[in-house]
Formats: structure tokens, sequence, C-alpha cells
């Protein structure tokens, strides 16, 4: 009996697990290395604020390139691992995300680590029969050919249509 969950299969899922292995691996070095209670997903953060300075969490979710709740979210992780500290900003609305002696520190590991990962995908790129990069290159061609929503909406059922 096949099931009629569409979760169940998935071209995107292969993407995700990759990814979720390369990171896990990122981890797993942080573990070996001592540095605990940072998350792969901290490091852009905490390596931004030490170029930066401090900034309120609006700017550094653009600077990362996450929703403003998403920052908020990990800057509240960060600050419960004594990485950063907040205070309040320009105005009562804002709160102001600074580097702590802690986050500080870990900084030069984490731009190494940064580097690090950089390279080795480099290096797994130039191993592949295509480049990984060129398939990242023509998938977003393609999709500013026809958008993603575009091919969503063809696919989509025309009673499940508004």
């Amino acid at each position: 009996m096949t099931s009629s969950d569409p979760t169940l299969e998935s071209w995107l899922r292969p993407l995700k697990d990759l990814l979720d292995t390369m990171d896990a691996a990122i981890a797993e070095l942080y573990a070996e290395r001592g540095v605990r209670g940072v998350r792969t997903r901290f490091s852009m953060a905490l390596i931004r604020l030490h170029h930066l300075g401090p900034m309120p969490i609006k700017e550094l979710a653009a600077q990362i390139d996450v929703t403003h709740s998403a920052m908020s979210q990990t800057v509240t992780e960060m600050r419960k691992e004594g990485l950063v500290e907040t205070a309040p900003g320009a105005d009562a609305r804002t709160r102001e995300v600074a580097l702590t002696a802690k986050g500080r520190a870990l900084v030069p590991f984490l731009e190494a680590e940064w580097r690090a990962t950089e390279a080795a995908f480099g290096e797994l790129d130039a191993a592949l029969p295509y480049p990984m990069t060129r398939v990242i290159d023509d998938v977003a061609a393609a999709l500013r050919e026809r958008p993603f929503l575009d091919r969503i909406r063809a696919h989509l059922p025309e009673s499940e249509r508004p």
C-alpha cells in the first residue's frame, strides 16, 4: 500500500540532508576543539559583530540575511552562552548586541574554521565531475527565467488555486 503522505517523497530532502551532514561535521570540529555552547549558525553573527562592532538586532539580521525574529532567537541563545550581551538601543524598541570577552576570544577560531570550511568546499567542488558551484549558478539562472513560485503554481491542482 502506498501512502498518500506527500512528505515521504522529496527532491529537496537529499540537499537538506547533505547540508545537515556538512553542518554536523563543523559542529564535530567545534567539539573536538573544546568549543562548547557555540552552534554553527552563531559563527557569522559573531564574526560580523567582531568586524563591525555592536549593532541593533535588526541590523545584525540584515547582515546575516535572516529575519529579525530568527536573529532575535539566535541572540537570545548566544546571550545564554555568554557570547554576546544586549543593552537598550537608541530607542525603546531596539536592543544593541555586542560581543562579550568570551565571544571575542572565539572569533579567531571561528574565522579560521570559516576559511578552512570554504577551502574544503572548494576542494570538494574541484573533485566532482562537474562543479557544484556550476549547478547552483545554473539553477539560479533557470529560476531567473521562470521563478520557483510560478513553477509551483503550475503544478498545483486547479481546485487548490485561489
